[in-house]
């Protein structure tokens, strides 16, 4: 993958992106490879929102800047990204109360969608969530930190997955970016990572045993006590 040297101006959050094929899609491969760089990245590492630079991201994807524009114009309406007038573009942050909010609303869907994997989950897919663990304690975690917060998100994917309703993972998508950030901003704190692998143990013992209220309120307590966390330690959001 490419990364873009300047075109977040910080020295933290940048996106990386990936040439694509000039093709009949063009457009939409744009709007693709935008986002997903977008999405991927710690938006929340620094203090500033990350400012995009419109010319550099067309000279990194080998595209003129008019899908670049039309890209950004699309990511705007979802609310990604903000134009601000004699400024620039700029990846959009949340407040500390719309982070909140945004994590309430992720514990109430993935809490759903654990409860559904006991009925449409497979043992082998369940398994699967406990291979990710086999290897993880203490030592480990914090010794692998950034490894270990990549699997922390995979894991939360997972669940959702596991729910098999189509329409929780799309809302919950719409969530992720935010959602991602700040797991990945918070999982050192303290000791949250370490609490965080029991937990997932837990989640998945009460996914094998297809204990459904159990799953749930696991799967919901593990999220909202991030909330409360950011509530009063997360200052860097005000």
């Amino acid at each position: 993958p490419l990364t873009i040297g300047n075109v977040i101006r910080m020295q933290v959050a940048r996106p990386v992106v990936q040439p694509i094929v000039i093709s009949t899609s063009l457009k939409e491969q744009t709007y693709e490879a935008l986002k997903r760089a977008i999405t991927s990245m710690n938006i929340y590492a620094s203090t500033e929102a990350p400012k995009l630079d419109e010319r550099h991201l067309a000279e990194s994807l080998g595209v003129s800047r008019t899908p670049v524009r039309e890209a950004l114009a699309r990511l705007e309406q979802e609310g990604l990204v903000q134009t601000i007038p004699r400024r620039g573009v700029f990846v959009v942050r949340k407040t500390k109360d719309e982070i909140i909010e945004i994590v309430t609303a992720w514990a109430a869907l993935e809490s759903m969608a654990a409860r559904l994997a006991t009925l449409a989950a497979s043992d082998a897919e369940i398994s699967n969530l406990r291979v990710m663990f086999a290897e993880e304690d203490g030592d480990s975690v914090r010794a692998h930190l950034d490894e270990y917060s990549d699997k922390n998100i995979a894991f939360h994917q997972a669940i959702l997955a596991l729910g098999k309703c189509s329409l929780i993972e799309q809302m919950a998508d719409n969530l992720f970016t935010h959602m991602r950030s700040i797991r990945t901003r918070t999982i050192g704190d303290g000791d949250r990572a370490n609490r965080s692998v029991i937990d997932h143990i837990h989640i998945i013992e009460a996914l094998e045993r297809r204990d459904a209220g159990l799953a749930e309120t696991l799967v919901r307590e593990h999220s909202m006590r991030l909330a409360e966390h950011i509530r009063k330690y997360v200052d860097y959001l005000d």
